[in-house]
């Protein structure tokens, strides 16, 4: 069924007063080109624009529990490799988004079931999951791919990024940037420790998307581990299991039809 176009748009700005002055601005433009920009998030609306970084980017997906509405951001941060727009193409958006001149990319997040002793809580990331020891200790991980043992992990941690995490804190780990046509998981360790007493993998697996990704901690001296997801912080204690998937869930980011990953690369890193 078509969803009825209600020319509903929400607008999310981070707390920065350029991010602030820019969100002015575009309701202004936008209200006078007949839109409705509500005073509170609106399920109902036809897009998300939010304004800030990255970080801004994540936190509004993850706020409003990745909700059916494409989202396209407006980068008032630093990198803003999410964002799609910088504040003086404000005119050339509104003109193009009435036209039709867009295309929409779906996500494929990460999430982890996360299991202790008394139960079990599910954790979605939009870029990554990374599972830690806490107090900056080695963490060792017995860790498993479908029904095959994979390694005993002993380092800092390991990280399981989607496609369009594999640009942020993957690439700085040395892992693989990865084309977000392609739908697939990557294993990448964090310090990982390689010597006559410990062997893990050195570099990122790459797998696929129907792939399961089991971790089963050993404690030495406590029983908590670390999960960060897109930069969010949960400790938790007495884990016994993770299991980490592709999730069913599929968030939407709104592209102008020019938009070229490769050339996103290039200009953000290169």
């Amino acid at each position: 069924m078509t969803k009825i176009q209600t020319r509903i748009i929400n607008i999310v700005a981070n707390d920065r007063p350029i991010s602030k002055e820019i969100s002015r601005i575009l309701k202004q433009k936008l209200e006078n080109n007949g839109f409705i920009i509500p005073e509170k998030f609106s399920f109902e609306a036809d897009l998300i624009i939010c304004i800030g970084g990255d970080g801004s980017f994540l936190r509004t997906l993850h706020e409003y529990n990745f909700p059916d509405i494409p989202i396209i951001g407006v980068n008032t941060g630093h990198l803003g490799f999410f964002q799609e727009l910088s504040p003086y193409q404000l005119d050339e958006f509104i003109f193009r988004y009435e036209k039709g001149d867009y295309t929409i990319q779906e996500l494929h997040p990460v999430e982890a079931l996360v299991c202790t002793k008394s139960h079990c809580i599910e954790i979605i990331g939009i870029n990554e999951i990374t599972i830690k020891g806490d107090k900056s200790r080695t963490v060792h991980l017995n860790i498993s791919l479908d029904d095959s043992f994979l390694e005993k992990f002993s380092g800092d941690g390991v990280l399981v990024s989607t496609p369009a995490g594999s640009t942020a804190y993957n690439y700085s780990l040395g892992g693989s940037i990865v084309d977000p046509r392609l739908n697939l998981l990557q294993i990448t360790p964090i310090a990982p420790i390689t010597t006559t007493a410990y062997r893990s993998f050195t570099s990122s697996i790459i797998v696929p998307k129907d792939s399961i990704i089991k971790i089963y901690p050993e404690y030495t001296f406590e029983n908590s581990i670390l999960i960060v997801t897109d930069g969010m912080e949960h400790k938790h204690y007495e884990i016994e299991e993770i299991l980490l998937r592709m999730s069913d869930l599929r968030p939407k980011i709104l592209r102008l039809k020019d938009y070229d990953f490769w050339n996103k690369v290039k200009e953000k890193f290169l």
